[in-house]
C-alpha cells in the first residue's frame, strides 16, 4: 500500500503545500472563531432513550516519572472518581455501575475499576469492571455505559480510564519464570538444587512490556513515520502542527478553559492543578531534534509525538430522565458512535478517516453540520496523514469503497484547545477527555454538534457524535 499511496496521493488534490496551509491558517488565527449558532434538527429518535453526559473531570495529565511517580494506577483513578463526586454532588449509592479503561495493567489491581471505586467510597454493592482497547479504552468504557443505559439495565453509570506509565510491570524472562514455577513445585532438596543449577545469566534478563504491535512486530512510532512518508507529510508540517497544539493548549490553560482538570493532593507532595507537558517551543528548536524511530531520515521526533503520560479521567453518564429527576443540567447528549478496524500494518493510525464518515452517515449528518472536532493526536504525522486521506478521492475510492472523499475538518473547528500532543496522552484516559472537551467547547462556542475520533493500536478506531444540551 505504501508505494501506491506515495504515487497517488502526491498527485491528489491535497498537496503538501495545502496541508501546510491548513496548519498555518490555524496558527495565524489569533482569535478563535465561534461556531455559528444554527437551527439544526436534534438527533433524538422516537422510542430511543436520550443519554446524557452530565459532567466529566480528569486529574492533571503529567509527564511520566514526575510528580505521580510514587503512586499506583488506582490512586489516580480514585482521585478522578472522587473529583467527579465532588464536582457533581452525586450520592455514591446513586451509581448503578462503573466501567473503567486501562491499557498496561498493574497486576495487583487487575480490575482497577473495582479497586478505585472502593477506594473512592462507592458502595460495595456497585458492580465495576475494567475494559481495554488500547488508546480508545475509555471510549469503550463510555459506550459500554451508553449500552447499559439504553438497554434499561442502568440509569447512572460512571465511565473513565487511567494510565500510569511511571511504573510498568517488568517480568522475568520466560525461561526464568518456568524455573521459578518449577521450584515452587519441587518436593526434594535435590530437585530444587538441580533447578537452581540450571539458571544461566541470560535467564535473568528482564522482559519489558511490549512497545510493538503483536501482529506486526512494529512500534507505533515506526508506523507513524511510514504513514507520514506514504502521505507525503513533511517534517515541517508535523512540527507546525505540534507547535499549534502546544500553543493552543497553553492559551486554553491560561484562559481557564480546561475546566475538567481537578486539583489533586499528591501524598507527601504538593497539590497538582494543571498539566505539565504543555511546552510551546519554536520551529527552530524543534528542527534540531533527531528522528526518534526511523534513523537518520525519519520525520517523527519527540517534539511532534505524544509523550508518556500519567493520568485518569471520569465522566457521569445518565438517562436524561434520571438526570433531570435528580436536578442535574446535563452538558451534552451522547448520540451515535461507531468502532472500526483496518489493516494494522499500513493503516494502523487511520481510524479517524474510516470512522468519521460512518458515524456521520449513521447520524444523518455531514461534515458541514459539525461545529466542533476533537481528534486524538497520537503523532502530528498521524493527524496530517488522516487529513490528507480524508481529502483524497483516490483513497476514498481505493480503500474505503466510497465514491468521493470524506473531506477534512476545517482547522478553525479542530482541536482548538490543544490535544494529546500537548495536553498529554494517558492511553486509557484520553477518550473521556475528548468527550468532555467537545461538550465544553459546544457550550463555549455556541455549537450544536461535535465529533470525537481516535485511532488505536491494532488498527482500530472510534468516532462518536455529541450534541449540545439546550442551554
Amino acid at each position: 500500500m505504501t508505494s501506491m499511496l506515495l504515487t497517488s496521493l502526491r498527485s491528489s488534490p491535497l498537496t503538501s503545500l495545502q496541508a501546510a496551509q491548513f496548519a498555518a491558517r490555524s496558527l495565524s488565527t489569533s482569535v478563535h472563531l465561534r461556531a455559528q449558532a444554527k437551527s439544526k434538527k436534534t438527533l433524538a429518535k422516537p422510542g430511543v432513550k436520550n443519554i446524557v453526559l452530565v459532567d466529566g473531570v480528569r486529574t492533571p495529565f503529567l509527564l511520566s516519572g514526575t510528580i505521580y511517580a510514587d503512586l499506583m494506577p488506582h490512586d489516580l483513578a480514585r482521585a478522578a472518581l472522587q473529583g467527579l463526586l465532588n464536582r457533581t454532588g452525586l450520592p455514591k449509592d446513586a451509581v448503578d455501575y462503573i466501567v473503567y479503561g486501562t491499557v498496561i495493567q498493574e497486576v495487583k489491581t487487575s480490575n482497577v475499576a473495582r479497586e478505585a471505586a472502593l477506594g473512592a467510597g462507592f458502595s460495595d454493592k456497585t458492580p465495576a469492571h475494567t475494559v481495554t482497547m488500547a488508546c480508545i479504552s475509555s471510549n469503550q468504557a463510555m459506550t459500554t455505559a451508553v449500552g447499559l443505559i439504553a438497554a434499561g439495565q442502568c440509569d447512572a453509570v460512571v465511565a473513565g480510564g487511567v494510565e500510569f506509565m511511571s511504573d510498568v510491570p517488568i517480568r522475568h524472562s520466560r525461561r526464568m519464570r518456568k524455573t521459578m514455577l518449577s521450584l515452587n513445585k519441587a518436593k526434594t532438596l535435590g530437585a530444587r538444587l538441580s533447578l537452581l543449577g540450571s539458571i544461566r545469566l541470560a535467564h535473568l534478563a528482564p522482559e519489558l512490556p511490549a512497545v510493538a504491535e503483536f501482529s506486526t512486530a512494529e512500534t507505533m512510532g515506526h508506523s507513524a513515520d511510514r504513514l507520514a512518508a506514504a502521505f507525503g507529510v513533511s517534517r515541517l508540517e508535523q512540527d507546525e502542527f505540534a507547535l499549534r497544539s502546544h500553543t493552543l493548549a497553553k492559551k486554553a490553560q491560561d484562559s481557564g478553559l480546561l475546566s475538567d482538570v481537578i486539583s489533586f493532593k499528591v501524598p507527601g507532595k504538593d497539590i497538582v492543578s494543571k498539566d505539565n507537558g504543555i511546552r510551546p517551543s519554536t520551529m527552530e528548536q524543534m528542527a534540531k531534534l533527531k528522528p526518534a524511530f526511523i534513523k537518520p531520515h525519519g520525520t517523527v521526533t519527540a517534539a511532534n509525538s505524544s509523550f508518556l503520560t500519567d493520568g485518569a479521567s471520569a465522566v457521569l453518564i445518565m438517562s436524561e430522565e434520571k438526570a433531570l429527576a435528580m436536578g442535574y443540567k446535563p452538558k451534552a447528549y451522547l448520540r451515535d458512535f461507531v468502532y472500526v478496524s483496518q489493516d494494522p500494518k499500513d493503516q494502523l493510525l487511520l481510524g479517524p478517516t474510516y470512522a468519521t464518515p460512518k458515524v456521520l452517515e449513521k447520524s444523518g449528518l455531514t461534515m458541514n453540520d459539525i461545529d466542533v472536532f476533537e481528534f486524538h493526536e497520537a503523532f502530528a504525522g498521524q493527524i496530517m496523514a488522516n487529513l490528507k486521506a480524508m481529502e483524497s478521492d483516490w483513497f476514498a475510492q481505493t480503500y474505503m469503497g466510497r465514491k468521493t472523499k470524506v473531506g477534512a475538518p476545517p482547522m478553525e473547528k479542530f482541536n482548538s484547545w490543544g490535544g494529546s500532543l500537548s495536553l498529554g496522552h494517558p492511553f486509557a484516559a484520553t477518550g473521556c477527555r475528548l468527550a468532555t472537551t467537545v461538550a465544553h467547547r459546544l457550550q463555549k462556542e455556541g455549537g450544536q454538534y461535535g465529533l470525537v475520533a481516535a485511532c488505536a493500536a491494532g488498527g482500530q478506531g472510534h468516532a462518536m457524535v455529541i450534541e449540545a444540551y439546550p442551554q
